[in-house]
């Protein structure tokens, strides 16, 4: 039987950079896969049903959630988000380390649910670096802008929540640091005990 896999949160206000960290991130590490939300928002050039999100009506997202399907769901600019909770765990079961990217509220169902997820928020520099990241987009107008930082300020004020803090002021250094933690968390003596009992009794006997 695996050993069962680590559950990651990672939250961001938009613009601080998580999702670029994921990229690099995740593929490069072959125990750690991306959980694929559930999402009502309309499907972005270039996004793949299934790969990016599963992209379902209002009306399938509503009876999922009546189902008891999500380990989490949260309205987010005035769609909804959701992760299956069946996904999740097949994932961890079979010995992989899931990556959830999830904002606060999300991260606060899980952590009810699985209270060994380990959780990690990025934040921007400053709140003048995430403005001109937001507004060098180029895809929003101006008031979406300023929407976006509103909501920024407010997902910002619960990063005391969570286990980690990545500053993602320089992108090397911010990749370096996730890659870090998701070491050590690897790292932790129970998990390693597990891994190694029979060596460690070895060595003891």
């Amino acid at each position: 039987m695996s050993e069962p896999g680590i559950l990651f949160i990672v939250s961001a206000p938009s613009g601080a950079g998580k999702t670029s960290l994921l990229r690099e991130l995740v593929p490069a590490d072959p125990r750690l896969v991306m959980s694929v939300s559930h999402a009502t928002r309309a499907r972005r050039p270039g996004e793949e049903d299934g790969v990016h999100y599963h992209f379902v009506s209002f009306e399938r997202f509503e009876q999922l959630v009546e189902e008891g399907a999500f380990l989490e769901h949260a309205r987010v600019f005035d769609n909804y988000y959701g992760t299956a909770e069946s996904a999740v765990r097949e994932q961890l079961a079979a010995g992989r380390d899931v990556v959830l990217e999830i904002d606060w509220q999300g991260a606060r169902q899980v952590r009810r649910r699985f209270a060994e997820a380990v959780s990690i928020f990025v934040t921007p520099p400053s709140i003048e670096a995430l403005r001109e990241r937001l507004s060098a987009r180029g895809q929003d107008s101006a008031q979406i802008v300023e929407r976006r930082m509103a909501d920024a300020r407010s997902e910002l004020s619960h990063y005391p929540e969570y286990d980690y803090l990545v500053v993602n002021d320089d992108f090397g250094t911010a990749l370096a640091d996730l890659r870090a933690i998701v070491i050590a968390e690897r790292l932790r003596e129970p998990r390693q005990a597990a891994r190694n009992a029979a060596a460690l009794a070895a060595m003891l006997g």
